[in-house]
């Protein structure tokens, strides 16, 4: 069974006329008549009752003739949707994510994405920011996200917002730190971070910043890790405001003064200069400007 063969029965039907219904099809009539005889093989089904001033369908053909309309307009739904994908962007991206997702609005942004541009394929790979800066440089990554003040004049920066950051502690230091001043604190024990993570230069600046140089607990790369080992007691570190206070509310942490927000950091989509004037680029960032509300 062909679409053609389809058209003819249903344009047959319609006109009840087997000339009238060539001249629609710009068909010769016993072309017309080879197509229905072949559909009715096909079938092994009578489809049309012939009389002295044209045709009729039989009740087989009656029954047959609702879904043969709806294969025909499904075809042109195709046909039409296909059409509108003609000149689209198409390819995959590969981007690299920190943190939190929702932190980023990646959820919003790939879908704002995905409406917008059907043929872009994304792929995410999740990391710290300084992995995802050196792979973007590489450009193994097409670009990704990034916290805190890129170094490299060949990566470009699309700022989104700033992340504010608390300290947060664990609930048995809380009666010692929690109204401390700077200098108390630089008695505390601290959580160190991978020097592979942005957040290592955060928490020096913020540290040289108040002149104090606290006794370091370990490395560690990732807040979620931070947030355990606060919570299991080891020690004191820097969370993300909303991470913060969110485990605050419930009280398994503590927040030094009530949730202070001591630093900022800069949040930015970063990508190779060499893409600056990639159309891709630009899609990739058009959407995100939408999605923060930035112009």
């Amino acid at each position: 069974m062909e679409l053609y063969q389809l058209r003819t029965f249903v344009t047959v039907a319609q006109q009840g006329h087997l000339t009238q219904a060539a001249e629609l099809l710009h068909l010769s009539q016993p072309a017309v008549t080879a197509q229905i005889k072949a559909l009715e093989e096909q079938f092994g089904l009578a489809l049309f009752e012939r009389y002295p001033g044209g045709v009729q369908l039989t009740e087989a053909g009656k029954l047959l003739m609702p879904d043969a309309e709806q294969i025909l307009a499904q075809a042109r739904d195709l046909l039409h949707k296909a059409k509108s994908l003609q000149g689209e962007p198409t390819g995959k991206v590969r981007i690299g994510t920190i943190g939190v997702p929702a932190r980023l609005r990646l959820g919003a942004w790939l879908s704002l994405l995905r409406e917008t541009y059907p043929l872009i394929t994304v792929q995410t790979t999740h990391g710290i920011s300084v992995s995802i800066l050196n792979e973007v440089r590489k450009k193994t990554l097409d670009g990704g996200f990034y916290l805190g003040r890129n170094p490299y004049q060949n990566v470009m920066n699309l700022p989104l917002g700033e992340i504010g950051f608390c300290i947060a502690m664990p609930v048995s230091m809380a009666g010692q730190y929690q109204n401390a001043d700077w200098s108390q604190l630089g008695g505390a024990p601290w959580l160190g971070l991978s020097q592979l993570t942005s957040l290592a230069d955060i928490s020096l600046e913020l540290w040289r910043s108040h002149n104090i140089a606290p006794k370091v607990v370990g490395e560690f790369d990732e807040e979620a890790t931070l947030l355990e080992l606060i919570k299991s007691g080891v020690g004191i570190g820097i969370l993300a405001e909303r991470t913060a206070q969110r485990f605050a509310s419930d009280g398994s942490i503590v927040l030094w003064r009530s949730g202070e927000v001591v630093t900022r950091a800069p949040l930015q989509f970063i990508y190779s200069g060499d893409r600056v004037s990639d159309p891709m680029m630009h899609k990739l960032c058009a959407t995100l400007k939408t999605i923060w509300g930035l112009e």
